[in-house]
């Protein structure tokens, strides 16, 4: 690992100012009704950025009812699509007016390289509003071909006010992922950011209503998952739920749901993807993958390669390529722009990846790079890379969301299919290889959501995302998501004396 950046991020950029604090409800910033408050932490320095408004569930209930009362009676979903488009568009051009500043936020609040926040994660948002807004005037039924004397078709109607409970690692393209959509659908919404990272979310509601968003359609409770998520998850009056996170949460928002009102569900939860490389692969080209795959965003990425499958004639080529590209990745401050890594979150999660990591090592892995923290204060850790791993330790079966890698040889394509379906997660898998026919094979054999063929973390708006078995259900971008935030209604009424049917 190269040797960390020391430099001072007020070299690289301006610190943003926090202008943004409040709870975001019918169209105004208001104190929370308690008027607790919460420190976002700054997971560079270990330091407190601001105290923002801590939302409870008498702040979701106000928060709903704004929503309920601009879904029934507000002009949100009875405008013509191509006006709500027209409005999500003004939303994206706001974002890209304050793509700087916005990108700071998530580097002061999340530990995102800046770099990568400017280029991607932030107009990443804009990019996807735009997208949405293109489909929100072109959503339509079917007419429908009756067997009996009857013409029928089908309406696609906006579901109503929906709960969006956003992840930490992510917090800007998740957030639009889930709110573009449910806009162009016509629903009105309460968004509960990670209390981690809450700062960007509340910009965000800023800009929706300089936007010309109607007052009630977007509201924002920043608070913490078992007050105000869960309020969210079990209130009667919200008719759907659409959450990014674990999947213990995500069992939780479920049996909040069906005990409250059987409102909709969406669930995008965790993974332990896994990538497998084949002897006819380009050593350098699988190596640069299988780095990035684990290292991008810190490993807090729920496709994470965290299992890395390498058939075992190329196996001694690989860890040596893959070891000498380790050692150059450089761990430091998010703004300097030589830096690839960035720190994990918060504390949390900085020792529980440091659990994992001592776990490996006591069940008998061998660390092969990495494994400490980085630095004496902020929350850095070296990538980390463990062999001689067996398919039953901790490190290989759960969800570490760090940069941690687990790294496994295997003879034959079966074999391969066999270890990579051996989770209890289906989110994401990678394929390298040259070979047309195992590339088929293999990604028809594996149980994840979304494969990616002689390529990693190949996102795009248009294609939609989701898991298998423990890993979730639903699925965000792409028309799917739009689908998930609209009924269907079947509308039929006799014809008589026609002349066919």
């Amino acid at each position: 690992m190269a040797t960390p950046s020391n430099g001072s991020s007020d070299s690289f950029v301006k610190m943003p100012t926090i202008k943004f604090t409040k709870l975001f409800i019918d169209g105004e910033f208001v104190d929370s009704v308690s008027g607790k408050t919460f420190e976002t932490i700054d997971p560079r320095t270990e330091e407190v950025i601001a105290r923002v408004a801590e939302g409870d569930k008498e702040d979701v209930n106000l928060a709903v009812e704004a929503a309920r009362g601009a879904f029934d009676h507000g002009p949100w979903p009875r405008l013509p699509g191509s006006e709500r488009g027209r409005i999500m568009m003004k939303f994206a051009d706001l974002i890209d007016e304050h793509v700087e500043e916005l990108a700071a936020l998530e580097t002061i609040d999340a530990g995102k390289l800046f770099g990568l926040a400017k280029l991607v994660d932030v107009p990443s948002g804009a990019k996807t509003l735009r997208y949405y807004a293109g489909a929100a005037d072109k959503i339509h039924g079917e007419v429908l071909k009756m067997s009996r004397e009857f013409h029928a078709y089908t309406l696609r109607e906006p579901i109503g006010v929906v709960g969006l409970i956003i992840p930490w690692n992510f917090p800007t393209t998740i957030l639009f992922s889930k709110v573009s959509p449910a806009l162009a659908a016509g629903c009105t919404m309460v968004v509960k950011p990670a209390e981690q990272t809450p700062l960007s979310a509340l910009y965000y509601a800023h800009l929706a209503k300089l936007a010309g968003i109607p007052n009630g359609v977007l509201n924002v409770i920043t608070g913490f998952g078992p007050t105000a998520g869960a309020s969210i998850s079990s209130h009667m009056d919200i008719d759907g739920v659409s959450f990014t996170g674990s999947t213990k949460i995500g069992r939780e928002i479920m049996q909040a749901a069906a005990k409250s009102n059987l409102k909709v569900v969406s669930l995008e939860l965790g993974g332990k993807s896994p990538l497998v490389i084949f002897d006819d692969a380009d050593v350098e080209k699988a190596a640069q993958l299988a780095l990035l795959g684990i290292l991008f965003n810190k490993g807090e990425i729920c496709v994470a390669s965290s299992r890395v499958f390498v058939q075992e004639g190329i196996y001694d080529e690989f860890v040596k390529k893959l070891v000498e590209k380790a050692k150059d990745w450089v761990v430091g401050d998010p703004f300097d722009p030589k830096v690839n890594q960035g720190p994990q979150v918060d504390k949390k999660q900085f020792e529980k990846i440091l659990f994992y990591i001592d776990h490996g090592k006591r069940e008998g892995a061998t660390l092969l790079t990495g494994g400490k923290p980085v630095g004496g204060k902020g929350y850095y850790i070296e990538p980390t890379i463990f062999t001689d791993v067996k398919e039953d330790m901790l490190i290989v079966k759960d969800e570490i969301f760090g940069p941690v890698m687990a790294l496994m040889k295997f003879k034959t394509i079966d074999e391969a299919i066999k270890k990579a379906n051996n989770t209890k997660y289906g989110l994401a898998a990678g394929i390298v290889t040259k070979n047309l026919d195992v590339a088929n094979t293999v990604s028809r054999s594996i149980r994840a959501g979304v494969v990616w063929i002689n390529c990693y973390f190949a996102f795009d708006r248009d294609c939609p995302y989701g898991g298998y078995k423990m890993s979730g259900f639903g699925r965000d971008n792409g028309l799917e998501a739009l689908h998930k935030y609209l009924q269907v209604k079947s509308v039929v009424t006799p014809i008589y004396n026609s002349p066919w049917l």
